[in-house]
């Protein structure tokens, strides 16, 4: 039993995956430290569920073509019924290649789903009005899922100390192997900014499965950017 944990491709992989993470942690320490970049986390109370969200987006070192990402999520009924609960925590380390474009590897937790080595293309830009990451990869399991990931962000000014807050993310999943939907979902946020706060209206829309079992979220979300 050892030597088929020993022996899995997955499980090399994942080894790989760690040893790579943590020497490009310790060069980070050794290097200048990075500008700050925020951590937003966001809580929504909707109709039907309980939902967060934090964003970790940091490069090893100012001049590091290595970063990493993780953009993990939970939802919950709030009668706290154990099939409604959701999580998805991908872990992923990305190597840019040319302005934006890069490769990413790493790992995903999804409960629909399971857990599963990856590996995809990213694509990102951030100005002082967008964000915009794209994320395409393969699952390394036996069911072959492809995913495609989005999160786009327009933060244009109102006034002087407030910047409208608008939000598209999406997540689409599809099983290869058995040809069939597995877990999808569109999130959309419409409010206001200011500085490190953000609040205003969003609706989460959750589809699950080969039948699409469809399930609406909506309400009102706050968020706050941490340093």
């Amino acid at each position: 039993m050892k030597d088929a944990i020993r022996n899995s491709p997955h499980s090399r992989f994942f080894v790989l995956f760690l040893l790579v993470f943590f020497s490009a942690h310790y060069q980070a320490i050794a290097q200048a430290t990075a500008p700050k970049v925020p951590t937003p986390v966001e809580l929504m109370a909707g109709n039907n569920r309980l939902f967060f969200q934090m964003v970790v987006k940091r490069k090893f070192s100012p001049d590091s073509k290595f970063g990493f990402l993780n953009v993990s999520s939970f939802s919950t009924s709030y009668d706290n019924e154990r099939e409604e609960l959701d999580l998805v925590a991908p872990v992923l380390i990305n190597y840019t290649l040319y302005k934006g474009f890069g490769l990413v590897a790493g790992t995903t937790i999804n409960n629909r789903v399971g857990f599963s080595p990856l590996v995809g293309a990213q694509h990102s830009f951030t100005n002082q009005k967008w964000v915009a990451v794209t994320i395409a990869s393969l699952f390394l399991n036996s069911s072959r899922n492809v995913e495609l990931f989005g999160i786009y962000e327009f933060k244009p000014q109102l006034t002087p100390k407030t910047n409208l807050y608008t939000r598209v993310q999406f997540m689409y999943i599809h099983n290869t192997a058995q040809n069939f939907h597995a877990r999808s979902f569109l999130q959309l946020r419409a409010g206001v900014k200011k500085d490190a706060l953000s609040f205003g209206l969003g609706a989460n829309l959750d589809q699950y499965g080969p039948e699409k079992d469809f399930k609406p979220n909506f309400g009102l979300f706050v968020g706050w950017a941490f340093l």
